[in-house]
């Protein structure tokens, strides 16, 4: 309890913005951790998305712009924009419903909300790759270029 009293607690008094900030980004931790551990989107690396193509007849969706796609993509990936699938406007996606779905988009940061789209729109297995496209070609893993 001294060290509390002794050095914590004057340095929050000195330091009250740090502080706040500090206990916002360990409160913002926790909320992403649990959100994302009760999600129904899972998380994949290359792998097990590799596994999924190959065994599950899995469909990919690449949520990248139509340039990016072009430099390269995933053999068989299905170039749909994430204002598509926001606004069900994409007809192609919706034969796939029963499929399971792998989402990526650049580096693994946009794609889970799309995944929770998907899965409000009555997809029943979507999951994301881990570190995008980026992660995909970083380990040198074949791309098509159109």
């Amino acid at each position: 309890m001294d060290f509390i009293t002794l050095e914590i607690l004057p340095f929050v008094k000195n330091h009250l913005l740090l502080s706040l900030g500090w206990i916002g980004l360990f409160i913002a931790i926790i909320v992403i951790t649990i959100k994302s551990k009760l999600s129904k989107v899972k998380v994949i690396d290359n792998a097990q998305a590799i596994h999924m193509i190959n065994k599950e007849n899995a469909i990919i969706i690449d949520i990248r712009s139509a340039d990016s796609f072009k430099m390269g993509h995933i053999t068989d990936a299905h170039n749909i924009l994430p204002i598509d699938i926001k606004n069900s406007s994409s007809k192609l996606i919706e034969k796939f419903k029963e499929n399971t779905i792998i989402l990526i988009d650049e580096n693994g940061l946009s794609s889970a909300s799309i995944g929770e789209t998907l899965i409000k729109q009555g997809f029943l297995n979507v999951s994301v790759l881990k570190d995008g496209i980026a992660g995909w070609n970083g380990e040198n893993l074949p791309l098509v270029k159109k």
